[in-house]
């Protein structure tokens, strides 16, 4: 339910037409084209989860973090949400228990192709995808910069880098390096507006490609961030060969994924948890746990040499692997 309402704030635009003021309900049903009395009743459930304030009867402002749901602020989560809640993401959710007794992806069965197949064939729900994507990613790329000895690499291959956002943290922070986004043609579309946007133009190439087929040469470090848990083990394992064909003697593969625990704790994040059934219902993929990276970078030619939290406010951690 409060996802739902989520949902109709940011369609219904609320928190930007009610803006850095104080507005009534009508008068933001009046510009969303909206029933008056409705639309009180959803601001007031907005309220209710602090998302906004009711100062007055009938009369609202916005909070801090309801502010996040305004598209046009720097901070903001509205396409996150619009693709968390969009039909398309929730319809296999419908079929939870079917996917838990057969094992199975349940999109593929409902919309008769694969997630991102469908993707392809829908261009406006790919753009909303890859701008949730770049939301999802804003946090790991202003923390992941410091995080980690960049300076030591010379080019980073950024599998899967979607529009860019990741690569662009890393590359604005490291001067001296330089970048490759490989991605599919869909998945690079919003890419060179990232790159123009941090005047990075210049320091990264975008390579377009499917990483089951082949991984871009050239690099000596190679980033796969929310890239692995996509996949089933066998399709992790190809493209990790892949990867591991063109890695230098001395390069290194990061995964950044969350990495669960080998027993749950009343006290862990339910997040991690919930994506698993995500990937489960959708993709086909799972989040996984130390040793399970440990099996399926074994099996692609490859080493885990360390596994480090990113640092709040990403929840990831870096999964560091070498060549064997």
């Amino acid at each position: 339910m409060a996802a739902q309402t989520l949902r109709a704030a940011t369609r219904l635009r609320v928190v930007e037409l009610i803006g850095d003021k104080e507005r009534s309900a009508v008068d933001v049903a009046a510009e969303a084209g909206a029933h008056p009395e409705a639309m009180n009743r959803l601001l007031r459930a907005l309220a209710s989860l602090r998302l906004l304030e009711e100062r007055a009867p009938g009369t609202f402002a916005v909070t801090p973090t309801g502010a996040l749901l305004d598209p046009g602020r720097p901070q903001s989560v509205a396409s996150l949400v619009n693709a968390l809640t969009d039909p398309t993401m929730l319809r296999a959710w419908d079929h939870l228990d079917d996917a838990v007794r057969t094992g199975t992806t349940t999109f593929d069965a409902v919309f008769g192709t694969d997630f991102f197949g469908h993707l392809k064939e829908h261009p406006a729900l790919s753009a909303q995808f890859n701008a949730a994507m770049s939301q999802s990613t804003r946090s790991t790329a202003e923390v992941l910069p410091g995080a980690y000895d960049f300076g030591r690499f010379s080019t980073v291959a950024d599998i899967g880098g979607g529009d860019g956002t990741l690569l662009s943290g890393i590359l604005r922070r490291h001067r001296g390096l330089t970048g490759i986004i490989y991605d599919t043609e869909e998945g690079l579309a919003q890419a060179p507006a990232t790159l123009e946007q941090h005047g990075l133009t210049d320091r990264c190439s975008l390579v377009t490609g499917d990483f089951f087929r082949a991984a871009p040469q050239g690099a000596d470090l190679y980033l796969l961030k929310s890239i692995v848990h996509d996949w089933s083990d066998e399709r992790a394992v190809t493209l990790l060969s892949h990867i591991r064909a063109v890695l230098p003697a001395d390069g290194r593969v990061l995964i950044l994924e969350h990495v669960l625990p080998e027993t749950v704790d009343a006290g862990d994040a339910g997040s991690a948890y919930l994506s698993d059934l995500n990937m489960l219902v959708n993709l086909g993929g799972k989040e996984r746990t130390r040793a399970d990276f440990d099996e399926v970078c074994g099996r692609a030619g490859l080493a885990v040499l360390a596994v480090t939290p990113v640092g709040a406010p990403s929840p990831f951690s870096v999964i560091e692997a070498g060549a064997v």
